[in-house]
């Protein structure tokens, strides 16, 4: 199944657009897009980055 000949029901373009969210979901459970990393884990591993050099710091000083 492809999304070429579908019509959303939100706002009546065609899903492969992906004009709005309705759309942009339905194309990417389709073609199995998947969102990549959660924004909440990329944070976590710079917060964690960030305390790491700051104790680097703190110990070379």
């Amino acid at each position: 199944m492809s999304c070429d000949h579908l019509v959303c029901a939100q706002c009546s373009h065609p899903v492969r657009d992906g004009r709005c969210p309705t759309c942009r979901n339905a194309r990417a459970e389709l073609h199995g897009d998947g969102p990549g990393l959660p924004p909440a884990l990329v944070l976590g591993v710079l917060l964690v980055l960030l305390l790491a050099a700051l104790v680097l710091r703190a110990v070379a000083a």
